[in-house]
């Protein structure tokens, strides 16, 4: 299934399935590690459109509510 990063639950995980923005944002989610194919765990959000933490490679990262909501996420299906 996919979902954008805002709509994944608090310790969902998937993977980078596509990132739906320009050249200057795709820059910088991969300046962050941030990369079609790479796996990534939602840790938490924020209420009221707030920041957005993850965890890529084993290193927390917050982003915007914006940049979160062009990020697609194909969720692993639990057993």
């Amino acid at each position: 299934m996919i979902k954008s990063l805002n709509d994944l639950n608090s310790e969902e995980s998937g993977v980078v399935y596509e990132i739906r923005g320009g050249q200057g944002l795709i820059n910088r989610l991969n300046s962050l590690g941030i990369i079609t194919g790479k796996k990534i765990t939602k840790i938490d959000s924020m209420l009221m459109r707030g920041p957005v933490t993850i965890l890529v490679n084993r290193t927390k990262v917050a982003i915007g509510f914006g940049m979160a909501g062009k990020i697609f996420i194909e969720v692993n299906k639990r057993t």
